[in-house]
Protein backbone atom coordinates (compact mmCIF):
# COMPACT_ATOMS: atom_id res chain seq x y z
CA UNK A 1 0.00 0.00 0.00
CA UNK A 2 1.29 3.62 -0.82
CA UNK A 3 2.00 6.03 2.04
CA UNK A 4 -0.33 8.72 2.02
CA UNK A 5 -0.13 11.89 3.72
CA UNK A 6 -2.29 12.53 6.69
CA UNK A 7 -4.62 15.62 6.06
CA UNK A 8 -7.67 17.94 8.20
CA UNK A 9 -10.43 17.18 6.18
CA UNK A 10 -13.60 19.55 6.68
CA UNK A 11 -16.78 18.18 7.45
CA UNK A 12 -19.14 18.03 3.61
CA UNK A 13 -22.59 16.83 3.24
CA UNK A 14 -22.77 14.13 1.30
CA UNK A 15 -25.39 12.13 -0.49
CA UNK A 16 -24.83 8.35 -0.72
CA UNK A 17 -26.06 7.00 -4.14
CA UNK A 18 -27.39 3.43 -4.13
CA UNK A 19 -26.68 1.19 -6.54
CA UNK A 20 -28.57 -1.85 -7.31
CA UNK A 21 -26.71 -3.60 -10.17
CA UNK A 22 -26.50 -6.64 -11.94
CA UNK A 23 -23.64 -8.37 -14.50
CA UNK A 24 -24.74 -10.18 -17.18
CA UNK A 25 -22.02 -12.97 -18.85
CA UNK A 26 -22.76 -12.48 -22.74
CA UNK A 27 -22.14 -16.40 -23.06
CA UNK A 28 -24.95 -17.49 -20.83
CA UNK A 29 -26.85 -14.63 -19.63
CA UNK A 30 -26.07 -16.10 -16.29
CA UNK A 31 -26.93 -12.77 -13.89
CA UNK A 32 -24.88 -11.90 -10.72
CA UNK A 33 -26.23 -10.22 -8.43
CA UNK A 34 -24.50 -7.42 -6.61
CA UNK A 35 -25.70 -4.70 -4.10
CA UNK A 36 -23.63 -2.16 -2.33
CA UNK A 37 -23.58 1.87 -2.52
CA UNK A 38 -20.96 3.29 -5.38
CA UNK A 39 -21.01 6.77 -6.88
CA UNK A 40 -20.04 5.87 -10.17
CA UNK A 41 -22.12 7.40 -12.96
CA UNK A 42 -20.46 7.80 -16.27
CA UNK A 43 -20.02 11.02 -17.91
CA UNK A 44 -22.87 12.11 -20.66
CA UNK A 45 -20.60 13.15 -22.56
CA UNK A 46 -20.70 11.49 -26.40
CA UNK A 47 -17.29 10.35 -27.92
CA UNK A 48 -16.28 11.39 -31.11
CA UNK A 49 -13.53 9.73 -31.11
CA UNK A 50 -11.64 7.15 -29.34
CA UNK A 51 -8.32 6.87 -28.40
CA UNK A 52 -6.87 2.87 -29.57
CA UNK A 53 -4.40 4.71 -31.90
CA UNK A 54 -3.41 7.91 -30.68
CA UNK A 55 -4.96 10.37 -27.94
CA UNK A 56 -6.13 13.55 -29.46
CA UNK A 57 -4.62 16.58 -27.76
CA UNK A 58 -6.18 20.15 -27.10
CA UNK A 59 -5.03 23.26 -24.98
CA UNK A 60 -6.78 23.24 -21.27
CA UNK A 61 -8.54 26.39 -22.33
CA UNK A 62 -10.51 24.18 -24.86
CA UNK A 63 -12.09 21.87 -22.54
CA UNK A 64 -12.90 24.36 -19.60
CA UNK A 65 -9.34 24.62 -18.01
CA UNK A 66 -6.84 27.56 -17.25
CA UNK A 67 -3.26 27.12 -18.64
CA UNK A 68 -1.94 29.16 -16.25
CA UNK A 69 -3.37 28.23 -13.26
CA UNK A 70 -2.15 24.26 -14.27
CA UNK A 71 1.25 26.18 -14.20
CA UNK A 72 1.05 25.70 -10.25
CA UNK A 73 0.90 21.81 -10.56
CA UNK A 74 3.88 21.47 -12.84
CA UNK A 75 5.73 23.68 -10.30
CA UNK A 76 4.97 21.72 -7.21
CA UNK A 77 4.96 18.36 -8.88
CA UNK A 78 8.10 18.79 -10.80
CA UNK A 79 10.12 20.48 -8.40
CA UNK A 80 12.74 17.87 -7.34
CA UNK A 81 14.87 20.14 -5.10
CA UNK A 82 16.56 17.14 -3.72
CA UNK A 83 19.91 15.37 -5.22
CA UNK A 84 18.78 12.79 -7.25
CA UNK A 85 21.23 10.22 -5.17
CA UNK A 86 19.76 10.83 -2.12
CA UNK A 87 15.80 9.91 -3.77
CA UNK A 88 14.18 12.14 -1.61
CA UNK A 89 11.51 14.90 -1.93
CA UNK A 90 9.25 14.99 -4.69
CA UNK A 91 10.44 12.68 -7.47
CA UNK A 92 7.91 12.96 -10.34
CA UNK A 93 8.52 10.93 -13.50
CA UNK A 94 5.16 11.70 -15.11
CA UNK A 95 1.99 13.56 -15.23
CA UNK A 96 -0.80 13.06 -17.80
CA UNK A 97 -4.12 14.90 -17.40
CA UNK A 98 -7.01 13.74 -19.65
CA UNK A 99 -10.19 15.74 -19.77
CA UNK A 100 -13.27 15.25 -21.91
CA UNK A 101 -11.16 12.65 -23.86
CA UNK A 102 -8.31 14.37 -25.15
CA UNK A 103 -4.97 15.07 -23.46
CA UNK A 104 -4.27 18.38 -22.37
CA UNK A 105 -1.21 18.04 -20.17
CA UNK A 106 1.73 15.98 -20.68
CA UNK A 107 5.35 15.82 -19.09
CA UNK A 108 7.93 13.96 -18.57
CA UNK A 109 11.42 13.74 -15.91
CA UNK A 110 13.57 11.58 -14.13
CA UNK A 111 14.70 9.99 -17.72
CA UNK A 112 11.59 9.08 -18.40
CA UNK A 113 9.83 9.99 -22.03
CA UNK A 114 6.36 9.19 -23.46
CA UNK A 115 7.25 5.60 -24.90
CA UNK A 116 9.48 4.16 -22.18
CA UNK A 117 7.46 2.03 -19.49
CA UNK A 118 7.11 2.63 -15.50
CA UNK A 119 6.84 0.22 -13.04
CA UNK A 120 3.40 0.30 -11.92
CA UNK A 121 3.30 -1.79 -8.52
CA UNK A 122 0.28 -2.09 -7.14
CA UNK A 123 -1.59 -0.43 -9.98
CA UNK A 124 -0.93 -3.52 -11.46
CA UNK A 125 -4.40 -4.67 -9.41
CA UNK A 126 -6.70 -3.19 -11.36
CA UNK A 127 -5.70 -4.92 -14.21
CA UNK A 128 -6.28 -8.16 -12.73
CA UNK A 129 -9.96 -7.28 -11.97
CA UNK A 130 -10.14 -6.18 -15.20
CA UNK A 131 -9.43 -9.37 -16.55
CA UNK A 132 -11.90 -10.80 -14.25
CA UNK A 133 -14.56 -8.79 -16.05
CA UNK A 134 -13.73 -9.91 -19.06
CA UNK A 135 -13.72 -13.63 -18.17
CA UNK A 136 -17.18 -13.09 -16.05
CA UNK A 137 -18.80 -11.77 -19.22
CA UNK A 138 -17.33 -14.46 -21.10
CA UNK A 139 -18.79 -17.35 -18.96
CA UNK A 140 -15.69 -18.57 -17.55
CA UNK A 141 -16.35 -18.22 -14.20
CA UNK A 142 -18.66 -15.88 -11.80
CA UNK A 143 -18.32 -13.96 -8.57
CA UNK A 144 -20.23 -16.24 -6.53
CA UNK A 145 -17.96 -19.30 -7.33
CA UNK A 146 -15.69 -21.08 -4.55
CA UNK A 147 -12.37 -20.28 -5.48
CA UNK A 148 -11.50 -23.88 -4.65
CA UNK A 149 -13.10 -24.50 -7.72
CA UNK A 150 -10.24 -23.08 -9.84
CA UNK A 151 -7.46 -23.69 -7.12
CA UNK A 152 -7.76 -27.23 -6.04
CA UNK A 153 -5.68 -26.86 -2.98
CA UNK A 154 -7.95 -24.45 -1.40
CA UNK A 155 -10.40 -26.81 -0.83
CA UNK A 156 -9.97 -27.36 2.71
CA UNK A 157 -11.73 -26.46 6.09
CA UNK A 158 -13.03 -22.96 6.23
CA UNK A 159 -10.74 -22.47 2.95
CA UNK A 160 -13.37 -23.92 1.04
CA UNK A 161 -15.82 -21.26 2.05
CA UNK A 162 -13.63 -18.36 -0.10
CA UNK A 163 -15.33 -17.25 -2.94
CA UNK A 164 -13.93 -15.19 -5.90
CA UNK A 165 -15.65 -11.93 -4.60
CA UNK A 166 -14.25 -12.54 -1.27
CA UNK A 167 -10.67 -12.19 -3.06
CA UNK A 168 -11.65 -9.27 -5.43
CA UNK A 169 -12.58 -7.31 -2.13
CA UNK A 170 -9.52 -8.06 0.21
CA UNK A 171 -11.71 -10.40 2.50
CA UNK A 172 -10.63 -13.75 2.04
CA UNK A 173 -9.43 -14.33 5.68
CA UNK A 174 -5.97 -15.14 4.48
CA UNK A 175 -2.91 -14.67 6.70
CA UNK A 176 -1.18 -10.91 5.23
CA UNK A 177 1.16 -8.72 6.51
CA UNK A 178 1.89 -5.99 4.25
CA UNK A 179 4.44 -3.98 5.79
CA UNK A 180 6.98 -3.32 3.31
CA UNK A 181 10.41 -2.25 4.43
CA UNK A 182 9.06 -1.35 7.75
CA UNK A 183 9.25 -4.96 8.82
CA UNK A 184 10.68 -6.73 5.86
CA UNK A 185 11.10 -9.82 7.92
CA UNK A 186 7.23 -10.51 8.59
CA UNK A 187 6.12 -9.01 5.51
CA UNK A 188 3.91 -12.01 3.38
CA UNK A 189 4.31 -8.81 -0.11
CA UNK A 190 8.13 -9.51 0.60
CA UNK A 191 8.27 -12.85 1.03
CA UNK A 192 6.05 -13.75 -1.90
CA UNK A 193 7.80 -11.14 -4.22
CA UNK A 194 11.48 -11.89 -3.44
CA UNK A 195 11.74 -15.19 -1.26
CA UNK A 196 10.37 -17.61 -0.04
CA UNK A 197 6.83 -17.55 -1.90
CA UNK A 198 8.31 -15.87 -5.19
CA UNK A 199 8.51 -18.97 -7.47
CA UNK A 200 5.19 -19.85 -6.91
CA UNK A 201 3.34 -17.01 -5.44
CA UNK A 202 -0.59 -18.33 -5.45
CA UNK A 203 0.74 -21.30 -3.74
CA UNK A 204 2.15 -19.29 -1.32
CA UNK A 205 -0.95 -17.40 -1.08
CA UNK A 206 -2.71 -20.95 -0.88
CA UNK A 207 -0.66 -21.71 1.89
CA UNK A 208 -1.59 -18.84 4.32
CA UNK A 209 -4.10 -20.15 7.64
CA UNK A 210 -6.93 -18.16 7.82
CA UNK A 211 -7.08 -15.55 10.38
CA UNK A 212 -10.92 -14.26 9.81
CA UNK A 213 -13.93 -16.33 8.37
CA UNK A 214 -13.86 -15.83 4.56
CA UNK A 215 -15.88 -12.51 4.40
CA UNK A 216 -15.80 -11.36 7.72
CA UNK A 217 -12.60 -8.97 7.47
CA UNK A 218 -11.21 -6.80 5.60
CA UNK A 219 -7.10 -6.50 5.16
CA UNK A 220 -4.86 -5.17 2.48
CA UNK A 221 -3.14 -8.58 0.46
CA UNK A 222 -0.91 -8.00 -2.22
CA UNK A 223 -0.83 -11.75 -2.70
CA UNK A 224 -4.34 -12.11 -3.41
CA UNK A 225 -4.51 -10.82 -7.23
CA UNK A 226 -1.80 -13.48 -7.30
CA UNK A 227 -3.78 -16.25 -6.43
CA UNK A 228 -6.82 -14.71 -8.72
CA UNK A 229 -4.77 -14.50 -11.63
CA UNK A 230 -3.46 -18.69 -10.98
CA UNK A 231 -7.16 -19.50 -10.69
CA UNK A 232 -7.80 -17.35 -13.97
CA UNK A 233 -4.88 -19.66 -15.84
CA UNK A 234 -6.58 -22.45 -14.38
CA UNK A 235 -9.95 -21.63 -16.33
CA UNK A 236 -8.27 -21.99 -20.29
CA UNK A 237 -5.44 -23.17 -22.23
CA UNK A 238 -1.60 -22.27 -21.33
CA UNK A 239 -1.62 -21.06 -24.78
CA UNK A 240 -4.61 -18.98 -24.11
CA UNK A 241 -3.67 -17.92 -21.17
CA UNK A 242 -0.32 -16.20 -22.78
CA UNK A 243 -2.17 -14.35 -24.46
CA UNK A 244 -5.28 -13.36 -22.80
CA UNK A 245 -4.34 -9.73 -21.51
CA UNK A 246 -3.49 -9.11 -24.74
CA UNK A 247 -6.43 -10.27 -26.88
CA UNK A 248 -8.68 -9.85 -24.64
CA UNK A 249 -7.90 -6.38 -23.49
CA UNK A 250 -4.27 -4.47 -24.03
CA UNK A 251 -4.69 -4.31 -27.75
CA UNK A 252 -8.43 -4.06 -28.02
CA UNK A 253 -7.88 -0.46 -26.03
CA UNK A 254 -4.39 0.34 -27.67
CA UNK A 255 -1.97 -0.14 -24.69
CA UNK A 256 1.01 -0.44 -26.96
CA UNK A 257 3.59 -0.61 -24.96
CA UNK A 258 3.34 -3.19 -21.91
CA UNK A 259 5.40 -5.80 -20.00
CA UNK A 260 3.91 -8.23 -17.32
CA UNK A 261 6.31 -10.33 -15.53
CA UNK A 262 5.20 -14.27 -14.43
CA UNK A 263 6.58 -15.68 -11.46
CA UNK A 264 8.16 -19.25 -12.19
CA UNK A 265 4.90 -21.15 -12.34
CA UNK A 266 3.91 -18.78 -15.16
CA UNK A 267 1.24 -16.94 -13.29
CA UNK A 268 0.92 -13.41 -14.29
CA UNK A 269 2.09 -11.41 -11.44
CA UNK A 270 -1.71 -9.72 -10.88
CA UNK A 271 -0.11 -7.37 -7.41
CA UNK A 272 2.37 -6.02 -8.79
CA UNK A 273 4.48 -6.33 -12.11
CA UNK A 274 3.08 -4.63 -15.17
CA UNK A 275 5.20 -1.94 -16.93
CA UNK A 276 3.76 0.38 -19.06
CA UNK A 277 3.40 3.57 -19.89
CA UNK A 278 1.45 6.49 -18.62
CA UNK A 279 -0.18 7.02 -21.85
CA UNK A 280 -1.11 3.47 -22.02
CA UNK A 281 -2.38 3.76 -17.87
CA UNK A 282 -4.62 6.40 -19.19
CA UNK A 283 -6.44 4.31 -21.69
CA UNK A 284 -6.78 2.04 -19.12
CA UNK A 285 -8.22 4.62 -16.73
CA UNK A 286 -10.38 6.06 -19.48
CA UNK A 287 -11.75 2.81 -20.39
CA UNK A 288 -13.25 2.69 -16.86
CA UNK A 289 -14.55 6.42 -17.00
CA UNK A 290 -16.27 5.09 -20.16
CA UNK A 291 -18.16 2.36 -17.78
CA UNK A 292 -16.07 -0.40 -19.10
CA UNK A 293 -16.97 0.71 -22.81
CA UNK A 294 -14.73 1.15 -26.34
CA UNK A 295 -15.72 2.24 -29.45
CA UNK A 296 -19.17 1.87 -28.26
CA UNK A 297 -18.89 -2.02 -27.03
CA UNK A 298 -18.96 -2.95 -23.83
CA UNK A 299 -15.47 -4.73 -23.10
CA UNK A 300 -16.47 -5.28 -19.62
CA UNK A 301 -19.71 -6.46 -18.29
CA UNK A 302 -22.50 -3.86 -17.45
CA UNK A 303 -22.00 -2.96 -13.96
CA UNK A 304 -19.01 -3.78 -13.63
CA UNK A 305 -17.23 -0.35 -12.92
CA UNK A 306 -20.32 0.39 -10.19
CA UNK A 307 -19.11 -3.49 -8.76
CA UNK A 308 -15.74 -2.35 -8.94
CA UNK A 309 -16.33 1.04 -6.86
CA UNK A 310 -18.72 -0.35 -4.36
CA UNK A 311 -17.49 -0.39 -0.71
CA UNK A 312 -15.89 -3.74 0.08
CA UNK A 313 -19.01 -5.11 2.61
CA UNK A 314 -16.25 -6.20 4.93
CA UNK A 315 -14.95 -2.44 5.62
CA UNK A 316 -17.88 -1.88 7.67
CA UNK A 317 -17.27 -4.89 10.21
CA UNK A 318 -13.28 -4.63 10.16
CA UNK A 319 -11.58 -2.71 12.87
CA UNK A 320 -9.36 -0.66 11.05
CA UNK A 321 -5.78 0.48 12.05
CA UNK A 322 -4.98 4.06 11.89
CA UNK A 323 -3.18 4.22 8.69
CA UNK A 324 -6.42 2.17 7.09
CA UNK A 325 -8.70 5.17 8.68
CA UNK A 326 -6.28 7.62 7.05
CA UNK A 327 -6.12 5.36 3.10
CA UNK A 328 -8.64 5.78 0.78
CA UNK A 329 -11.87 3.40 1.45
CA UNK A 330 -11.44 0.03 -0.56
CA UNK A 331 -14.06 -1.24 -3.69
CA UNK A 332 -12.97 -4.07 -5.49
CA UNK A 333 -9.23 -3.79 -6.61
CA UNK A 334 -9.56 0.14 -6.36
CA UNK A 335 -9.48 2.40 -4.27
CA UNK A 336 -12.48 4.71 -3.52
CA UNK A 337 -12.48 8.21 -2.17
CA UNK A 338 -15.31 8.01 -0.08
CA UNK A 339 -16.75 9.24 3.13
CA UNK A 340 -17.88 6.47 5.47
CA UNK A 341 -19.99 7.74 7.89
CA UNK A 342 -20.68 4.44 9.53
CA UNK A 343 -16.85 4.38 10.02
CA UNK A 344 -16.54 8.14 11.10
CA UNK A 345 -13.73 8.33 8.23
CA UNK A 346 -13.54 11.56 6.26
CA UNK A 347 -12.54 10.89 2.39
CA UNK A 348 -8.30 10.55 2.44
CA UNK A 349 -8.20 13.52 -0.59
CA UNK A 350 -10.78 15.79 0.89
CA UNK A 351 -10.56 18.39 -1.90
CA UNK A 352 -10.91 15.64 -4.84
CA UNK A 353 -14.47 14.03 -5.54
CA UNK A 354 -16.26 12.25 -3.79
CA UNK A 355 -16.68 10.06 -6.99
CA UNK A 356 -13.15 9.26 -7.70
CA UNK A 357 -11.63 6.29 -7.89
CA UNK A 358 -7.89 5.21 -7.71
CA UNK A 359 -5.29 2.48 -8.53
CA UNK A 360 -2.65 3.21 -6.49
CA UNK A 361 0.87 1.69 -6.30
CA UNK A 362 4.12 1.97 -4.19
CA UNK A 363 6.27 4.99 -4.33
CA UNK A 364 3.43 6.88 -5.92
CA UNK A 365 2.20 5.67 -9.41
CA UNK A 366 -1.69 6.46 -9.40
CA UNK A 367 -4.83 6.69 -12.55
CA UNK A 368 -7.07 8.77 -10.70
CA UNK A 369 -10.94 8.43 -12.18
CA UNK A 370 -13.17 11.61 -11.66
CA UNK A 371 -16.23 10.69 -13.67
CA UNK A 372 -17.90 14.26 -12.51
CA UNK A 373 -14.98 15.82 -14.35
CA UNK A 374 -14.67 13.86 -17.31
CA UNK A 375 -10.87 13.44 -15.96
CA UNK A 376 -8.31 10.93 -15.65
CA UNK A 377 -5.27 11.88 -14.14
CA UNK A 378 -1.61 9.60 -13.94
CA UNK A 379 0.88 10.20 -12.01
CA UNK A 380 4.27 7.96 -11.76
CA UNK A 381 7.08 9.00 -9.54
CA UNK A 382 9.35 6.98 -7.29
CA UNK A 383 8.78 9.48 -4.06
CA UNK A 384 10.05 7.71 -0.77
CA UNK A 385 9.08 9.46 1.74
CA UNK A 386 6.01 12.06 2.40
CA UNK A 387 6.83 15.21 0.64
CA UNK A 388 4.75 15.00 -2.33
CA UNK A 389 1.01 15.81 -1.30
CA UNK A 390 -1.48 13.82 -3.34
CA UNK A 391 -4.03 15.74 -1.84
CA UNK A 392 -2.43 19.03 -2.91
CA UNK A 393 -1.37 17.86 -5.97
CA UNK A 394 -5.31 16.86 -7.21
CA UNK A 395 -6.68 20.28 -5.69
CA UNK A 396 -4.04 22.34 -7.81
CA UNK A 397 -4.94 20.62 -11.18
CA UNK A 398 -9.04 20.82 -9.95
CA UNK A 399 -8.66 24.52 -9.50
CA UNK A 400 -7.22 24.86 -12.89
CA UNK A 401 -10.98 23.68 -13.98
CA UNK A 402 -12.55 27.11 -14.81
CA UNK A 403 -15.79 27.83 -12.72
CA UNK A 404 -19.12 28.09 -14.44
Amino acid sequence: MSNLNRHSVKGMLVVCLIVVFTCITDADEKQVNVTGTSNFKKPATQRDYWPTKEWNVKKPEDVGMNSQALKKMELYAFSRLQPESERKGIRTDSVIIVKNGYIVFEKYAGGFTRNKVHITWSVSKSFTNALFGIAIKEGKLSLSDPAWKFYPSLNRGQHKNITIDHLMRMSSGLYSNETYEASPLKSTVNAMLFTVGHTDMAAYTASQDLEANPGEKWEYASPTPNLLMAMLKNTMSAREYDQYPWEKLFNVIGMKKVVWERDVAGTFVGSSYIFTTPQDMARFGYLFLNDGMWEGKHLLPQGWVAYSTTIAPAYFTTKLSKSDMSDPAYGALWWLNRDIPEKNMKRAFPDAPYDMFIAMGHWGQYIFVIPSLDMVIVYTGDNRDDAFNINTFLKLIIDSISKR
